[in-house]
């Protein structure tokens, strides 16, 4: 028994319980459209005693409307009408009238209303067709959708979602919402990734106008045939109807099909299931959506929706859905997560012994077999706002996947997962979302030249010069002294690709090391990336390296023998590029003499040679860096090559088929170097002049 100046000391797991309870709470809460409880947006309850509805809870966009004011003031609708002088004959019909014009007024502000009062949907399951009631993921879409309309802003949406919780139709639902009572001549156009996919979405749109009453098409007191057709085809292609009470459009189209996902006078575009629409020769993803909106103008009462599951990264719609994300694109990301779908939840026998199990093995990072999740990904599930009734669902269903990709395919649990695939996975792709952070545009593009394009003369004058079409990225240009020199500071790196705009890409990477000598990490500072003919290639590595004050060049080198043959390029070429410049730059990296060489003295072998011996180790060390965050990264399109990345069914790794490595391996083989063959960086003298302090900088200056 508790004094009265004594307070309860709660466990965590009562904690979790009480927090439990309050997310529950929140799931359960009422929600009910017609009357407006719980609904969308800010509300305001009115009363009005003698409307069919004597209490509701309206969108305060309504309080402005001269007729709801007029009502509310009165207090009733007989007040309301006795103020009119309606005659005691017309009493009825004005009552009537004055009911429909409040409802329709509703309509047009209360999107949730009209759904669950006009919209016919088909029940999951089967059964007869159903009101449309919005689920929660659909509240937070619709949500989203109206925030921009009642801003005045176009309505620029990409939805990742999670499966089986009607994305699809809410969208399509809201758009024709904006058809049908919003705006006259509103066209739409629905692109799937395949015909069927097409037509199931515009399904959605002739169910619902089959049981549309034909009088809400029409002005209020507008003369109307009650058996006029509320939707007619045009031309003889099937794929475009019409709805002439409203003079609007609705075509369909695919992505199989590009001409018939052409736009042209149309206003609201819904392309759906984009992360597998495939791209092909003279067809990508790109096209199609460029020809599908470039008719769209960027104001109010427009609309562009992408919405798909994920299919992997670095394609069209995990780029879009990245820089929504970044807010570098006109468009806002909208992730739903598989434990915010009411269905994916599974009660628990023992609620207490559940939490006190999940808190316990929070730090737990050990699996029995591959169909778990270890405890410490169960506690984030519960950090990220799962319930325990959630996570018990996870659980149970995780048992059917041999593998977490699997599972986080079919339910992520963020959209970082959301694009994971399936396999073994070599990076941690939340270690890599970490690199993001230091991420950015360059500072300066351009090129960096000599007096010469080859030969001895490249060397000569060189400098840099800005070019917005040029293909070297600077992020941070060379440090200059008179008075001192940083030895082992600059470290270049070349990834030999090919010319045609099939084969891998040729890299140079410039890494500066000058924070390691005070036990900092290395940065990425300069990258060349582009196709190129071999021979430039190997002076225009000459010339990035000598303008980063001579580093240390390293050149990947393989033999036609051990070629890496996870990676395309045409031919074994280093051989070719270091005769090319070892008479000329002699900061070229050879690597380790082994005992023969020692013994029977033997030329330098220049250039890092990646083999079967080799690739293990430095992808094993680039692994430990990312994970520790040993390195700072610029480029974000190195981590969409770490996301695709992985170890294959007969040991080796390399890329999943379709993508590419090249800026991973100049960081494999330039961090390993960095860390496990160059010495530390030092501070040289180049002059009689005292050696002046160093002048103090940090990552965050470059």
């Amino acid at each position: 028994m508790l004094r009265g100046d004594e307070k309860e000391i709660k466990t965590p797991v009562r904690l979790i319980l009480e927090e439990n309870n309050r997310r529950n709470d929140a799931i359960r809460a009422p929600f009910n459209p017609i009357t407006g409880e719980g609904s969308l947006g800010q509300r305001k309850r009115v009363e009005i005693p003698d409307f069919p509805l004597p209490v509701q809870h309206l969108p305060v966009e309504m309080m402005k409307i001269p007729l709801v004011k007029q009502i509310l003031n009165h207090g009733s609708l007989d007040s309301f009408l006795q103020s009119l002088d309606v005659s005691e004959y017309d009493y009825d019909d004005a009552r009537l009238k004055t009911i429909e014009q409040f409802v329709r007024l509703r309509c047009r502000y209360d999107f949730p209303f009209w759904a669950a009062f006009y919209v016919y949907i088909k029940a999951k399951g089967g059964g007869a067709d159903i009101l449309f009631r919005l689920n929660r993921p659909q509240r937070r879409l619709i949500g989203s959708f109206e925030d921009d309309r009642k801003a005045g802003k176009p309505i620029r949406i990409i939805v990742l979602k999670a499966r089986q919780w009607g994305g699809s139709t809410g969208t399509q639902v809201y758009m024709a919402w904006l058809q049908l009572v919003h705006r006259i001549g509103l066209n739409s156009l629905i692109v799937g990734h395949v015909l069927a996919a097409a037509y199931e979405v515009r399904d959605m749109f002739d169910k619902m106008i089959a049981e549309y009453p034909v009088e809400m098409l029409h002005k209020l007191g507008e003369t109307y045939s009650s058996n006029e057709p509320k939707i007619v085809g045009v031309g003889n292609g099937g794929n475009i109807h019409r709805i002439p009470q409203r003079n609007c459009k609705i075509k369909i189209g695919t992505a199989e099909k590009p001409d018939s996902a052409r736009g042209g006078d149309y206003n609201l575009v819904h392309l759906t299931e984009v992360g597998l629409w495939k791209k092909t020769d003279g067809r990508s993803p790109e096209d199609i959506v460029r020809s599908a909106c470039s008719g769209i103008l960027y104001r109010p009462y427009t609309m562009i929706v992408y919405e798909s599951t994920a299919n992997g990264t670095g394609n069209f719609f995990h780029n879009e859905y990245q820089a929504a994300k970044d807010g570098s694109s006109q468009f806002k990301p909208l992730f739903i997560s598989w434990y915010e779908i009411e269905q994916y939840s599974l009660a628990i026998n023992d609620v207490e012994a559940f939490a006190s199990k999940l808190y316990k093995n929070r730090e737990n990072t050990n699996v029995n077999n591959k169909r778990e999740e270890s405890g410490k990904y169960l506690w984030w599930l519960w950090e990220r706002g799962a319930t325990l009734e959630a996570i018990n669902w996870y659980i149970q269903e995780r048992s059917k996947y041999n593998d977490h990709g699997d599972m986080a395919s079919e339910y992520p649990s963020d959209d970082i997962e959301a694009f994971v695939h399936s396999g073994a996975k070599v990076f941690d792709k939340y270690k890599v979302e970490e690199l993001k952070k230091s991420c950015r545009p360059p500072k300066e593009i351009g090129d960096v030249i000599g007096k010469e394009r080859k030969g001895e003369n490249a060397l000569k004058n060189i400098r840099f010069t800005a070019d917005n079409t040029g293909e070297l990225w600077i992020w941070q240009h060379p440090e200059k002294d008179p008075n001192e020199r940083v030895l082992n500071r600059y470290l270049t790196i070349v990834d030999i690709g090919g010319r045609s705009s099939k084969a891998d890409y040729s890299v140079i990477l410039v890494l500066d090391r000058f924070f390691m000598m005070d036990g900092g990490k290395p940065s990425v500072v300069a990258q060349w990336y582009g196709h190129i003919d071999m021979d430039i290639l190997a002076w225009k590595a000459v010339q990035v390296a000598t303008y980063y004050d001579n580093a240390l060049l390293v050149i990947e080198s393989n033999t036609l023998e051990t070629h890496d043959r996870e990676r395309n390029i045409e031919g074994d070429q280093s051989g070719y590029i270091l005769n090319q410049i070892s008479g000329v730059y002699d900061n070229l990296y050879a690597r380790k003499q082994n005992a023969a060489d020692i013994i029977e003295p033997a030329p330098k072998k220049y250039g890092f040679h990646t083999n079967v011996a080799t690739k293990p180790m430095i992808i094993s060390n680039l692994i430990e860096i990312v994970r520790e965050g040993l390195y700072t990264e610029r480029d974000v399109r190195c981590l969409d090559e770490y996301l695709t990345y992985e170890k294959k069914q007969n040991g080796s790794y390399g890329a999943i088929i379709g993508k590419h490595d090249d800026l991973l391996m100049t960081r494999a083989i330039g961090l390993h170097i960095s860390y496990n063959e160059m010495e530390l960086p030092r501070v040289v003298k180049i002059s009689h002049t005292a050696l002046r302090p160093r002048r103090a900088i940090s990552a965050a200056t470059i």
